[in-house]
């Protein structure tokens, strides 16, 4: 999964026909800043306004899931969604001249071929994920759906559809990681049941269905084709030459054996799409729909609002990557400057580090007497000795080498650190390791809060022998 936000190179447009309205709609889809997220624009209205992909803007899960804010209304926008979520496009402006997305060929793919057209533009920001920190269940006991989400390091999916169809089946399909989405999701169509084609119909639904844009499923042996032609007639497709091939209408070829539920599959990814934040964990879903998937999202959404009062979490129970006899091998600092008592994780371009504060430490004698608080200037070097083990990680024999402080840059102090608190330090590259110059942007952490953030320039150089 890509760490840094991403947008689109170029504007992509795309005509057709929206699945329920009947409509002709253009959609235009243009680059969009960092933080901006998904974002829907009605140019057929007066102001032009505005719609976010939100949960908790959905009003409406039937056939299709329907933004609205301040009465102005998107319809059908999952498939668009999910392709913008499986490409790993974070930002984005979708403009559209009319009320519902075009439903192209009843899948993601036509969106998702635009999109590699143009390609990806990388930006500055880092991307925020949403993470499980727990299982988290869903169950909706009148629709038989059910949910749930646990923890894992990528964004994975199990789905699970049973109809009581004779035809369908119950059939499964899997996605272990994002990067599966464009071959093995994107392709597959939505479907409906013949036996449902009337009753949507005369709900004022489905004027734009057609046969290249659906699966339709049929569950009897010998319709009538007098009963194929009233369909056909009610739809406004007497034109069409509609023939039943084995269990569907005409002869379509399945992408795959299991292309339903794949295509529950990618709903799921379009209307998670609505939590606002790409997901890392691993989601089961049995006989989903766009009511169970965009009630699920509302649920991520008050589990990231209980995160964010939490602030943010660090896992101190596990195993460190380094301790401190670890940590004496590689840096040259002694008591009473060794600031650094654990090394949880090291990534490529990322490091966290913890100093737990205690009264016994020498500073504390006179910064302040009746009032300890950590000197600031002593937060930073415990920042930069993270730092520093960080640098001397990416060479060999990191103990004939020192870092040395080059630039101090963007410091801010949050709150008071004192004896008893632990601190954490998360530190990410702001570059690449070039001549030995290690560009670093770091923030400190207390419970979760922030204490102090700043960036630091620092050269590694190789300065001792054995």
């Amino acid at each position: 999964m890509n760490k840094k936000q991403h947008t689109l190179n170029a504007s992509i447009e795309l005509q057709g026909v929206g699945l329920h309205t009947g409509e002709n709609v253009k959609v235009v889809i243009e680059p969009a800043a960092e933080n901006h997220g998904y974002k829907f624009q009605r140019t057929d209205i007066e102001g032009e306004p505005i719609i976010p992909a939100d949960a908790d803007l959905v009003v409406s899960t039937e056939r299709g899931t329907t933004l609205e804010k301040n009465g102005v209304k998107v319809n059908t926008t999952e498939h668009l969604l999910a392709a913008l979520y499986g490409m790993q496009v974070d930002n984005a402006l979708i403009k559209l001249d009319g009320a519902e997305i075009p439903i192209m060929d009843g899948s993601a793919l036509p969106f998702v071929e635009a999109i590699e057209t143009i390609g990806l533009k990388e930006q500055e920001a880092d991307r925020e994920y949403f993470e499980f920190k727990e299982n988290r269940p869903f169950e909706d006991l009148e629709k038989g759906v059910e949910m749930l989400g646990i923890p894992y390091d990528d964004f994975r999916l199990t789905v699970m559809v049973d109809y009581n169809s004779p035809v369908l089946g119950t059939q499964h399909a899997s996605m272990y990681n994002i990067s599966e989405f464009k071959e093995n999701i994107a392709s597959c169509r939505t479907f409906v049941f013949l036996r449902e084609l009337e009753m949507l119909a005369k709900a004022g639904l489905i004027k734009g269905g057609d046969i290249d844009n659906a699966i339709i499923l049929v569950e009897r042996d010998n319709v009538p084709q007098d009963e194929i032609d009233h369909l056909a007639k009610l739809l406004g497709k007497q034109h069409l030459d509609i023939k039943i091939q084995g269990n569907t209408l005409n002869n379509i070829d399945l992408k795959f054996i299991n292309e339903p539920a794949r295509h529950k599959l990618l709903d799921v990814i379009g209307d998670l799409a609505l939590v606002g934040k790409p997901i890392k964990g691993h989601i089961l879903a049995a006989r989903p729909g766009h009511s169970g998937n965009t009630s699920y999202a509302k649920i991520i959404k008050g589990i990231m609002k209980e995160q964010a009062k939490q602030g943010k979490y660090f896992d101190l129970a596990k195993k460190p990557l380094f301790d401190i006899n670890d940590i004496e091998k590689m840096l040259p600092h002694r008591y009473p400057f060794l600031m650094v008592d654990k090394i949880m994780e090291i990534t490529e371009d990322s490091i966290v580090g913890v100093k737990n504060i205690t009264m016994n430490e020498p500073q504390f004698t006179g910064h302040f007497p009746g009032n300890p608080i950590m000197p600031g200037v002593l937060q930073i070097e415990a920042m930069a000795q993270v730092g520093g083990i960080f640098s001397l990680s990416k060479v060999e024999d990191p103990h004939l080498y020192s870092t040395y402080f080059m630039k101090i840059d963007k410091v801010k102090f949050k709150r008071k650190v004192v004896p008893g608190d632990t601190v954490v330090f998360e530190l990410k590259l702001v570059s690449p390791i070039r001549r030995g110059l290690v560009n670093m942007a770091g923030v400190a952490y207390v419970n979760g809060e922030p204490c102090m953030e700043a960036e630091m320039l620092a050269s590694v150089v190789k300065d001792r022998e054995e």
